[in-house]
C-alpha cells in the first residue's frame, strides 16, 4: 500500500471519462440475489454491454471459474477474461479509480467498500468486492494508493480540469467522520481536484444512495447533461429540481459558469417489492468514440438519444435495453470502469 502525499496529487489527477481508454472493465453476474428472476437473463445484458464496448475498445471481464464457459459462450469473441474473487457484478464501485500524471504514469485509487452504506447486513457477503480493487491492480502491476474513506465510482464524476461533482446524501452519509470541508480536502488530495460541486438528493429508492452517475455528468469542460423532472406530482420532482438549481448557479475549477443540458428521466416503474427502479439515460459509459446509454422500452427513450447524439457529436450513441440492470439497482456506467491510456 502506498499512502497519498501532497507531492502525489499535485503529479496525479482523475482524467475525465472521454479521456482515451486502454480498456473497459467489466465483472460478470454472479450474485443471484442480486436480481428478482434467473441470473441468466441479466447475464445477456452484461454481454450486450460487453459487446458494444468491445465495438470501440478492449474489454476485460473479471469471471468466476465456474462461470468461464457460459460468459465465453454469451459474448462471443474478442472479450478477454480474467479469473478473480468477487461477491457481485458492479464493478465500477468495487473497482479501482485510475489515475494518470500525463508523463505517461499510472496508478489506482483502493477506495473503501462497505456495501453502499453497509446495505448487506453480513460483511462476508461483500468481503471479496472490498478487497477487488486491490487484486485488479495487483494483476495489473499498477501501484496502488489506499483511501482512508468510503467512496464508490459512481459517486463521482470528474471533468479532468479539477472540477469533481459528487452528492451529499451520498458521500456525506458514507464518511459521518469528515466535514464538508474536511471530505473537499480527501477529495482534492486524491483525485487531483480543487473545486467540488455537491448536488443534494438522489433519486427516489436509489439502493445507492444518491450515486452522481445517476443525476449527472460532463459532456466536456463547462458542460453537464442533468437529469431533469417536469411533473411536479413525480416523487422525483424536487430533489431533481434542487439539483438543477444547484448546477445552474455553479462554476467550474477554472471559473465557468456550467452549461447545463436537460434531459428528462423516464416513466416511473416499479420493482416486485413496490420500490422504485433508480432510472436515469445519465447512467451511461462514454467509451473511445462511442456512447454506451441504456434505454427502457419507454416513450422518452427516442428524445434522450437524440439528446445525447447532440451533445456527444464525435461519438457514435448505442443504446442498449437495460432495464434488467436497473432492477439489480444500477445502469451500464455502473457495470464498466474505465482504464486511461497513459
Amino acid at each position: 500500500m502506498t499512502k497519498i502525499s501532497q507531492l502525489f496529487y499535485k503529479a496525479f489527477y482523475m482524467p475525465a471519462e472521454w479521456h482515451p481508454h486502454q480498456h473497459c472493465w467489466m465483472a460478470w453476474p454472479c450474485r443471484p440475489q442480486s436480481w428478482p428472476f434467473e441470473l441468466s437473463r441479466v447475464c445477456a445484458t452484461f454481454a450486450t454491454v460487453a459487446n458494444a464496448i468491445a465495438r470501440f475498445e478492449p474489454v476485460k471481464m473479471i469471471v468466476l471459474p465456474a462461470q468461464n464457459e457460459e460468459a465465453a459462450r454469451l459474448c462471443g469473441a474478442g472479450i478477454e477474461f480474467i479469473s478473480l474473487p468477487m461477491d457481485d457484478s458492479w464493478v465500477r464501485d468495487t473497482g479501482p479509480s485510475f489515475i494518470i500524471d500525463g508523463r505517461g504514469g499510472i496508478a489506482g485509487i483502493d477506495w473503501q467498500f462497505n456495501a453502499w452504506g453497509e446495505s448487506r447486513e453480513n460483511i462476508s457477503d461483500y468481503q471479496q468486492d472490498a478487497l477487488l480493487a486491490q487484486r485488479i491492480l495487483e494483476y495489473s502491476q499498477i501501484r496502488r494508493y489506499a483511501a482512508p474513506f468510503i467512496l464508490e465510482g459512481g459517486a463521482i464524476h470528474v471533468d479532468g480540469e479539477g472540477t469533481v461533482l459528487t452528492s451529499a446524501e451520498c458521500l456525506l452519509n458514507r464518511n459521518p467522520q469528515f466535514s464538508r470541508k474536511e471530505m473537499e480536502a480527501q477529495l482534492r488530495d486524491y483525485l487531483g481536484i480543487s473545486k467540488v460541486i455537491w448536488l443534494g438528493q438522489g433519486l427516489e429508492d436509489d439502493e445507492t444512495a444518491g450515486h452522481i452517475d445517476n443525476l449527472a455528468n460532463f459532456v466536456r469542460p463547462g458542460v453537464v447533461i442533468a437529469l431533469t423532472c417536469n411533473d411536479p406530482q413525480d416523487s422525483n420532482y424536487a430533489a431533481l429540481q434542487d439539483n438543477l438549481h444547484r448546477l445552474r448557479c455553479a462554476s467550474d475549477a477554472q471559473g465557468r459558469q456550467l452549461e447545463i443540458i436537460e434531459i428528462e428521466q423516464p416513466a416511473r416503474r416499479d420493482d416486485n417489492n413496490g420500490l422504485r427502479l433508480a432510472l436515469s439515460y445519465i447512467n451511461f459509459y462514454i467509451a473511445n468514440g462511442g456512447i454506451i446509454m441504456p434505454i427502457f422500452d419507454d416513450p422518452a427513450d427516442e428524445a434522450a438519444i437524440a439528446t445525447l447524439s447532440q451533445a456527444f457529436p464525435e461519438h457514435q450513441v448505442v443504446p442498449v435495453y437495460a432495464l434488467d440492470l436497473f432492477y439489480g439497482g444500477g445502469g451500464i456506467h455502473c457495470v464498466t470502469q474505465q482504464q486511461p491510456s497513459c
